[in-house]
């Protein structure tokens, strides 16, 4: 058997159920066996929201649920992608002449947005391909999936790109929770009106130091620039900014630009229209948020008697600051976040983009069979419409591995 090159693994795909059903549609779809497949996992943030993308340190994990792609290389230009999931249509095209509707998403434009983007670093471009998509975001999820590691998270930091171990407590479980409520963010303007609204932020304190307004993109970048600490930065929002919202009138008058300028040259496409940016809230919840990373890796490193405690209580807050500062929570969410706290969580929060999706909670793992049984009585059975997936809603996970590819081994 030939030696594993680094990424890899040589398996037996007959051994692996979820693999040799892969294979067996593969070979009723296309008629042909697959020469590799590819897993690539699923990540939770545990605490870090809507900041990597102003240039802080997020610290997120691998899971062991993952995605699993069987691949054949073929000569022809057509690209062929097939979904198990019928729900999600055959989708075919040239490869050379790869079009992305932004303003349709599909389940088959992550494919395509992957290939308009090979020639840099793998896990940057990444980041940088799933802006075809239409959204701004930072690098989070694409680092988390190259580099987790099982039984450990990581502290994300970028700019340059690097990663960081944190042990996290032995004797925890992380619960995640679908809260059944859908949003694409590439769909809407949620998403990158925050990160607009994070960037002229950047601007602002920029131009009231004195900086190359400019110039600013990011909140970091001005921090590193003044030589701050989080602390003071959160200081200085209160000195700079008010809380009402702002309008795009004065934006421009504190900018010292024109309407058109603003338009064509901060923001982007589908935020030009926005009416109101909230620049206080959503500074004030970046700066926050980056400090409760650093306070959450310095917690797992000491690992002090009461960390699960403390953990818990830096998972809260940050929920807390995504509801009312950066209001990218919803009801749902607020309501899952509560009754996993009420069962036995010693921590609960929002995961990814928000306004939907997932919560996170940090569970003693003595608590962990209770915890389940009463959240998916309390929320899941008296909610309509999610008793048919309410077994892939709830499950306990653990730190898992990164991206691989798998090559079938030869038997003898």
């Amino acid at each position: 058997m030939a030696a594993e090159e680094p990424g890899t693994r040589l398996i037996q795909v007959a051994e692996h159920p979820r693999l040799l059903k892969l294979k067996e549609m593969f070979i009723s779809k296309f008629g042909s066996i697959p020469e590799f497949y590819v897993r690539a996992p699923g990540r939770v943030n545990l605490i870090g929201e809507h900041i990597d993308y102003c240039g802080y340190a997020v610290l997120p994990m691998a899971v062991e649920q993952d995605i699993l792609i069987a691949v054949e290389p073929v000569k022809s230009q057509t690209l062929h992608l097939t979904n198990t999931n019928p729900k999600y249509l055959d989708f075919s095209t040239s490869v050379n002449d790869i079009h992305i509707d932004k303003t349709n998403p599909q389940w088959h434009n992550y494919f395509l947005c992957g290939l308009k983007g090979i020639q840099v670093e793998l896990a940057e471009i990444c980041t940088k391909s799933e802006r075809y998509i239409g959204t701004e975001g930072g690098g989070m999820d694409q680092s988390i999936s190259f580099l987790g590691e099982e039984g450990k998270a990581k502290l994300i930091e970028f700019n340059p790109l690097r990663a960081t171990d944190v042990q996290l407590p032995s004797e925890t479980s992380f619960v995640i929770a679908n809260s059944c409520v859908e949003m694409n963010k590439a769909a809407t303007s949620h998403f990158n009106t925050r990160v607009m609204e994070c960037r002229l932020a950047a601007k602002f304190l920029a131009k009231y130091k004195g900086l190359e307004w400019n110039k600013a993109l990011c909140l970091e970048e001005v921090q590193v620039t003044l030589g701050l600490s989080l602390e003071e930065m959160l200081l200085l929002v209160e000195e700079v900014f008010h809380s009402e919202p702002y309008s795009p009138e004065e934006v421009c008058s504190y900018l010292e630009i024109s309407l058109e300028k603003l338009k064509t040259t901060i923001l982007c496409k589908n935020t030009q229209d926005v009416l109101v940016f909230k620049l206080y809230q959503r500074a004030k919840h970046v700066f926050s948020e980056a400090a409760r990373v650093l306070q959450f890796q310095k917690i797992c490193e000491e690992a002090p008697a009461n960390a699960i405690q403390l953990l818990g209580d830096l998972m809260n807050q940050s929920h807390r600051s995504c509801r009312s500062l950066y209001e990218c929570s919803c009801p749902e969410l607020d309501r899952l976040v509560d009754v996993c706290r009420q069962f036995g969580a010693q921590g609960s929060r929002l995961t990814g983009a928000g306004w939907g999706g997932c919560a996170v909670s940090l569970v003693p793992t003595d608590k962990l069979p209770d915890l389940l049984a009463n959240v998916q009585e309390a929320y899941y059975q008296s909610n309509k419409g999610t008793l048919a997936v309410e077994k892939r809603c709830l499950f306990a996970t653990k730190p898992g591995g990164g991206a691989l590819v798998f090559l079938e081994a030869q038997t003898m």
